[in-house]
């Protein structure tokens, strides 16, 4: 266990572990692991995601978003417990709260193409006739930060003593989504609920979250000792960090930390934010019961046996998004 408190997010290098000679390798498994001991945060360079790439999703997601609101309303739709298309401002709280965000999103799915018959558990995606360039760009931006986070999970395997490809097969064809979210201007700060904020604290449901750079300021994170930490994530890098499902299959071991995004000041309330994680979640049949290599006199078992699908349901219906 670190005990080490960081004051900003320990930045790595991908390349050390995807190019790398062994020691380069082993040298960014033990950072990892050691900035997700006490953070749950690392910044990496040299993943898969271009700059240009970057740019181009985001200036996709603001024709998307800048829409009106009776058009966007035609890419909600009723039945998907919001996991695909779009979902309207307001409908999502954090666990335990029941004012809702102050953003909107787009969820973009995994889009089964071999074969697979998990593809029968899946929603199919929903695209956006006025912006059809959305579907080619969204979909080149899912495919490499999916195939960044197969690597860092790779990495993570290692760290934890199993093999190195342990979550291959188990993310494959996994529940991943990619969301664009829009934190909407507040014209009237006077006419918003009080403890409405754009997101509440929350640890992220899924094994990992990739986080490219977002258009301002707002991201902080819980440090251990109580402090928040504001995280800003470069240009050239992905903000990655554990969720809860990581949490449970190892027993604590890494922490999902709890994040934000808080309001800007007052005079800014008028201005959008744009953020677009990448949320990688495993196959739903995946085991989350704790890691026997994650149990121990010390640390023993912390949560009772669940697959990702059924901690998913569990976890949609406490954010208001599942009824």
């Amino acid at each position: 266990m670190s005990n080490k408190l960081y004051d900003e997010v320990p930045s790595l290098d991908l390349a050390d572990f995807t190019e790398g000679n062994a020691k380069e390798k082993a040298n960014f498994v033990n950072s990892l692991g050691e900035a997700y001991n006490s953070i749950g945060f690392v910044a990496i360079k040299n993943h898969f995601l271009t700059d240009e790439l970057t740019a181009q999703i985001y200036d996709v997601i603001k024709k998307v978003f800048s829409l009106p609101d009776e058009i966007k309303s035609k890419y909600e739709i009723e039945g998907l417990a919001g996991q695909r298309g779009y979902i309207g401002k307001g409908k999502e709280h954090a666990k335990g709260r029941t004012t809702g965000d102050l953003k909107e999103f787009y969820h973009i799915g995994q889009e089964v193409t071999d074969g697979d018959s998990i593809k029968n558990q899946y929603p199919d995606n929903v695209w956006v006739d006025e912006v059809p360039e959305l579907k080619r760009i969204g979909l080149e931006v899912y495919q490499r930060l999916e195939k960044t986070g197969v690597y860092m999970l790779r990495a993570i395997a290692l760290y934890l003593g199993l093999d190195e490809y342990y979550f291959d097969n188990k993310v494959k064809n996994g529940n991943s989504i990619l969301r664009p979210i829009h934190y909407f201007p507040i014209d009237k700060p006077d006419e918003v609920p009080a403890d409405a904020v754009r997101a509440a604290e929350h640890g992220d449901i899924n094994l990992i979250t990739l986080l490219m750079g977002a258009s301002a300021d707002g991201l902080q994170v819980l440090r251990r000792d109580g402090k928040w930490i504001p995280i800003t994530a470069l240009p050239e890098q992905l903000v990655v960090n554990v969720g809860d499902m990581l949490e449970r299959l190892t027993n604590s071991k890494l922490k999902s930390t709890i994040h934000r995004v808080v309001n800007p000041p007052r005079e800014l309330m008028g201005n959008s934010r744009y953020s677009i994680p990448f949320f990688m979640h495993p196959r739903s049949e995946m085991d989350l019961s704790c890691l026997k290599e994650c149990i121990s006199s010390d640390s023993p078992k912390a949560f009772e046996d669940i697959t990702a699908g059924e901690f998913l349901n569990q976890r949609l219906a406490e954010i208001g998004l599942k009824k």
